[in-house]
């Protein structure tokens, strides 16, 4: 049990940690966010979200998609679109960040835009699903559990640090500029990740 606590904390940081778009909106914004407080409507959507899809995966949802691949080509076709259009939405507002235009943005605004970039990104899906869901196949019983319970602490401890982070940098000031930064930041990754699957599906 112990080795599979270990594996499931392993493997889950090594797919959180690279910068990616759900990780560079809850930094900025804990950065633009008067308090952490603030910002935890964020960090939870986040993690739920990804416990949401942890759950999935060990479940063996990516049998499903392994077996049926329309169900791929039509949620790649969909996240083109949506990253697209996610990512000018994006850019945009990193012409517009401020700490009074984000402190102003809702709890609701804040879990459903979360939401968005959590759960209609099928190139995080198809990786929680498949590297998550395939690595679990190794467990049983309680060792799978141990597992399960490692990738999802790893998940909220992320989050809610990120949170933390970003309060740190708005200490050090220059907080609208470093908001703009992560929203071009965060832009770029998105198109970056809307042409990945654009290849991916024309190479299949």
């Amino acid at each position: 049990m112990t080795l599979a606590l270990l594996a499931g904390f392993t493997l889950a940081l090594g797919l959180i940690l690279p910068l990616g778009v759900q990780n560079l909106y809850v930094l900025s914004n804990g950065m633009l966010q008067p308090s952490v407080s603030k910002g935890l409507p964020t960090a939870i959507t986040a993690s739920l979200c990804d416990t949401f899809l942890i759950l999935l995966s060990v479940a063996g949802v990516n049998a499903t998609f392994n077996a049926i691949p329309q169900l791929k080509t039509i949620m790649s076709i969909i996240g083109i679109v949506f990253l697209g259009y996610m990512g000018i939405k994006t850019w945009r507002q990193s012409s517009t960040a401020s700490a009074s235009s984000t402190s102003d943005f809702s709890v609701k605004k804040q879990i459903g835009f979360t939401i968005s970039i959590s759960l209609l990104n099928p190139h995080a899906i198809m990786d929680t699903l498949l590297v998550i869901g395939t690595a679990s196949l190794h467990y049983e019983g309680g060792a799978k559990w141990m597992f399960l319970i490692a990738c999802i602490a790893v998940s909220w401890s992320w989050f809610i640090g990120l949170l933390f982070i970003g309060r740190m940098l708005a200490r050090l000031g220059g907080t609208a500029r470093w908001a703009r930064y992560a929203n071009k930041g965060s832009a770029f990754l998105l198109w970056g990740s809307a042409l990945y699957i654009a290849q991916n599906l024309l190479n299949n």
